[in-house]
């Protein structure tokens, strides 16, 4: 069993910056340094967005055309913490962010078995 738990989302203004983390506790099954892991996000009406992923080495990483350039995906796994880094931040970026890890490497919300509660971020034109 995998417990995600995102923090770090806040309201920023148009231009400014972001950091969301995801700790991950870990009581059985794969550590959190051999999950793949993925950021999303969603806003009310629409269905869950991909954003970002990391394969499990770090080796890795994808973004979604509409935050490349802008956002950055990360691991700790001594620290069992996902990161995400979102600079130049638009109004369109505001949603609510998840945190997902999975045991097959993918940009698609199906290949995710487990999800934290998410972060709301705001970003204020």
């Amino acid at each position: 069993q995998v417990e995600l738990v995102e923090s770090g989302g806040g309201l920023v203004q148009a231009g400014g910056s972001l950091r969301l983390s995801c700790a991950a506790s870990v009581t059985s099954g794969r550590p959190f340094s051999i999950l793949n892991m993925g950021w999303f996000r969603q806003t009310p009406g629409r269905e869950r967005e991909f954003v970002a992923a990391i394969i499990w080495t770090g080796g890795r990483t994808d973004y979604s055309d509409s935050v490349k350039g802008r956002f950055t995906i990360s691991r700790d796994n001594a620290k069992n913490t996902l990161y995400l880094r979102m600079d130049s931040l638009k109004p369109e970026d505001t949603a609510i962010y998840y945190c997902a890890g999975g045991r097959i490497y993918g940009l698609d919300s199906s290949k995710f078995d487990y999800w934290g509660q998410g972060t709301q971020v705001t970003v204020s034109s």
